[in-house]
């Protein structure tokens, strides 16, 4: 399976921006899958995920009430909604998928090509 993200972009604090993440490839087993961001000197972190059965989690209470995921399986694709954006949610965003052992991210076995995602205050 490859992933492809897109829809990075620059905007304005408070603004938002929809993140797409299609996935082509072997993919008739739903499998949970999730987006992370990494800032240059930081490790990559987690902040949305959602299981093979639909359910989310959203790791960074900084992002919480803020962003969604969700996930279209008619398109493959999942997607990030980033509403309120700030300054400090600038980073390169990656999406990620599991191997499918398990309901919730695990064992991840694609990763995306990542989006710049750039706010200005």
């Amino acid at each position: 399976v490859q992933l492809q993200a897109s829809g990075g972009g620059s905007v304005q604090a408070g603004e938002s921006l929809r993140l797409s993440c299609v996935a082509s490839g072997s993919t008739d087993t739903i499998v949970a899958m999730g987006w992370y961001r990494q800032v240059p000197g930081k490790q990559r972190e987690l902040v949305a995920s959602i299981s093979s059965g639909g359910n989310t989690r959203y790791p960074d209470p900084a992002v919480k009430g803020r962003f969604t995921i969700s996930r279209d399986l008619a398109k493959n694709t999942v997607y990030l909604q980033m509403n309120s954006l700030k300054s400090e949610d600038t980073a390169v965003y990656y999406c990620a998928k599991d191997s499918g052992g398990t309901s919730w991210l695990n064992a991840l076995d694609a990763w995306g090509m990542g989006t710049q995602v750039t706010v200005s205050s």
